[in-house]
């Protein structure tokens, strides 16, 4: 029974769990967040950084001395030199050699340090960069989701207007039935509904294409149950917007696509000082340590009554690799003189890549600057736009709210009452249209200064 009870208690809360999963609400700070820590391309640039933090840490230990050891063993037969002491013999000789070898630059036109200088600033560089890639997505998925927004408001005034059509189909039915009006204008009423609900379906199908675009950029399956959260979006007026050079002045200072591209402008100039730090003598100190054996080598005995020395048994090993130790320390010069025009054709290379980096530098503040001008001048007249469509809807729909009473009373046709309400209709979704606009082009100008993106 208690495992029943338990097993119960287990599966209520795994449903429990996955209705609250499949009923969650999604604002836009969820999806931005959710792109940031699952998008593919944000993953990407973050293998970036740590790609550069590698190469960064390599560099780093390049300061550190060289240090390798070797070992060999050889058989050898026939005339063969003994190199344990430097004499040929025709026997069959094992030897073994053991060594140490270290080195470590002293000096090199400061390579070294340039070019840790330069992992510094890469490795910075990738870090702007990915967040570049960021803000990239995250402009996106703005973009898709006042998309989404849009086109709910656009559903919600075209079923509107279809529940309207169908109860003025209503009364124009008994209209006719009273003789007030002729069967045309029923025809042409319903006609009207019919038209009607087929802009309803399309905008259906327009949200469910809005939704299906958030959720790729998302990288979510386009059968995801999904859902998102609807802000109270007001349009302030009169509103004050923040004149150009203010914005880029701020951009400027925040952008990780300028901070970045100043930091390869710099990484550039590392890159020159390494090229030309080729042409600089350089000094390495070097030191080993080495050993051998050798089954020839052996110990000799001196018969004090022939007077002859003859060789007596093989020296061991451990006593050959203690008593054959050698040490060396010393110190090389290396001055280029002439290297193949080599030295000379990388430091040329290096001052046209600094130069392109400093073009790529200001195509990327103009880049920015065309686009904050774009996104302020597009500000003012979506704004100009809204107020426009809202003095045209009013206007709209006080004419189609005086021509329906006409209509109703037989002293309008049909051709007029639908005349008015598409008029109307096509008011409305302007106005939905500049809104969002204006809405969308303001946050661009937020985002260009530093500011997180927000519909609350």
């Amino acid at each position: 029974m208690k495992a029943a009870s338990l097993m119960f208690i287990v599966m209520l809360c795994i449903s429990a769990g996955s209705i609250n999963a499949q009923s969650r609400i999604w604002t836009i700070e969820d999806c931005v967040n959710y792109a940031i820590e699952n998008n593919l391309q944000v993953k990407q640039s973050e293998l970036d950084v740590k790609y550069k933090e590698v190469d960064l840490l390599e560099t780093k230990l390049r300061l550190l001395p060289n240090l390798n050891a070797n070992a060999s063993f050889s058989y050898n037969w026939g005339r063969v030199l003994d190199r344990t002491n430097y004499t040929y013999t025709n026997n069959e000789t094992n030897q073994a050699n053991f060594g140490l070898d270290a080195s470590m630059r002293i000096f090199g036109g400061l390579q070294y340090q340039n070019t840790i200088r330069k992992a510094k600033i890469d490795f910075q560089a990738s870090q702007y960069a990915a967040d570049q890639v960021k803000d990239d997505i995250t402009l996106l998925l703005t973009q898709a989701y006042l998309n989404i927004l849009y086109n709910k408001e656009l559903l919600k005034v075209a079923s509107e207007q279809v529940a309207i059509t169908k109860e003025q189909i209503k009364r124009t039915e008994k209209l006719v039935d009273a003789g007030i009006l002729a069967m045309g204008s029923l025809l042409e009423i319903q006609a009207q509904g019919a038209a009607e609900e087929i802009t309803e379906i399309t905008y259906e199908n327009s949200l469910a294409l809005a939704y299906l675009d958030l959720l790729q950029i998302l990288d979510l399956p386009g059968d995801t149950d999904f859902e998102i959260y609807i802000p109270e979006l007001e349009v302030v007026p009169s509103p004050e917007i923040i004149p150009v050079n203010q914005v880029f002045n701020l951009a400027l200072g925040t952008q990780p696509g300028i901070k970045s591209a100043e930091l390869l402008l710099e990484s550039a100039g590392k890159n020159v000082a390494i090229a030309q730090g080729a042409r600089s003598p350089v000094i390495n100190l070097q030191s080993g340590w080495n050993t051998n054996y050798s089954n020839q080598f052996r110990n000799y005995e001196f018969d004090s009554l022939t007077g002859n020395v003859f060789q007596t048994d093989v020296i061991p090993f451990n006593d050959q690799f203690i008593d054959n130790q050698s040490r060396y320390l010393g110190v090389g010069l290396s001055i280029p003189i002439f290297n193949g025009y080599m030295a000379s054709s990388n430091i040329a290379r290096a001052k046209i890549a600094a130069s392109s980096a400093e073009y790529n530098l200001e195509i990327t503040k103009n880049t920015l600057r065309k686009s904050i001008e774009q996104a302020y001048y597009d500000a003012q007249a979506a704004y100009k736009s809204y107020q426009a469509t809202q003095k045209s809807l009013s206007s709209f729909q006080e004419s189609f709210r005086y021509t329906e009473q006409k209509f109703t009373v037989g002293m309008a046709t049909s051709v007029d009452y639908n005349l008015a309400k598409t008029q109307m209709t096509a008011a409305e979704s302007d106005l939905l249209r500049t809104r969002f606009d204006y809405i969308f082009k303001l946050k661009i100008l937020d985002f260009y200064m530093g500011k997180p993106i927000t519909l609350q």
